[in-house]
């Protein structure tokens, strides 16, 4: 079971980077080309918050079927943070991915209550962009190439 629900969210990642990474740049690129916002676009910010959260929900079943928990309990928090694979694993990489969700949750809320393209695409580039910088920041790197 863990392993298949290992595989599933490491593929599925590869979607995510890919939504992120496309609304990103789809937000950016209009808002400063001072398009108007078409359906397409809210499309592309849905589709990007589901899989987000699909994911999410993908890494919260791993973080339990991993039980990092009794890994906690056993050698203790002050040694999971001195091991720097542990830390990454357990605290860091599940925390910003938290956080990245949090943005683009927010990021999609906020641009549903504006009214004009402008700033429709402005709230999208400023959350989105900012998850994207956290997923980049926190990918396994190593165990992706």
């Amino acid at each position: 079971m863990y392993e298949v629900v290992k595989m599933i969210h490491s593929y599925w990642a590869y979607l995510v980077l890919l939504m992120i990474v496309v609304a990103s740049f789809n937000a950016l690129i209009k808002y400063f080309g001072d398009k108007e916002f078409h359906a397409v676009d809210f499309r592309i910010s849905l589709f990007t918050l589901i899989v987000t959260h699909i994911q999410l929900l993908i890494g919260i079943v791993l973080f339990f079927l991993n039980d990092y928990l009794s890994i906690i309990s056993d050698i203790g928090m002050g040694e999971v943070m001195k091991n720097k694979m542990l830390r990454s694993n357990i605290i860091e990489h599940p925390t910003t991915m938290i956080v990245a969700v949090v943005l683009i949750t927010i990021g999609y809320s906020k641009h549903k209550k504006k009214l004009t393209s402008r700033p429709k695409f402005k709230l999208l580039a400023i959350f989105y962009t900012l998850a994207l910088i956290l997923v980049l920041a926190k990918i396994p790197w190593n165990v992706w190439f």
